[in-house]
């Protein structure tokens, strides 16, 4: 599998340095999608502040990615849910963390979740 930014430079808004506006995969043979992931333990329970609940999501994709023989580097592209603009930047900076830097193309959406304890959501793409 090869992976390919696309990030041109005119025509279009320039990306910012922690995502890409396209990634191109080249001959996957699988590509795992998973659902919103949410900053709960393994009762279930949300953690208390958002920097918690990112740290226990990227735990959480982490987990559900291993039981596919797969780590953070086959994520090419992702959602979050944050359920206010004041979690963007604790978002972005979990993200580029968990990411080690690696650009992928993201979205951040404000929304009302199900459940007013759960504060962010993350949706993930990987590919091998």
């Amino acid at each position: 599998m090869e992976l390919v930014p696309h990030n041109p430079t005119s025509g279009v808004y320039p990306a910012t340095d922690d995502y890409v506006h396209a990634m191109e995969v080249r001959d996957p043979r699988r590509l795992l999608y998973l659902a919103g992931t949410m900053g709960l333990d393994q009762q279930g329970t949300p953690a208390a502040t958002v920097e918690e609940q990112l740290e226990l999501i990227w735990n959480n994709i982490r987990t559900i990615l291993a039981s596919a023989d797969m780590t953070v580097d086959n994520i090419v592209r992702l959602t979050s849910y944050l359920r206010d603009p004041a979690y963007a930047e604790a978002n972005a900076r979990a993200r580029v963390t968990a990411l080690q830097g690696r650009a992928v193309p993201t979205t951040a959406i404000v929304a009302q979740t199900l459940d007013s304890s759960w504060l962010v959501e993350i949706e993930v793409i990987a590919a091998a």
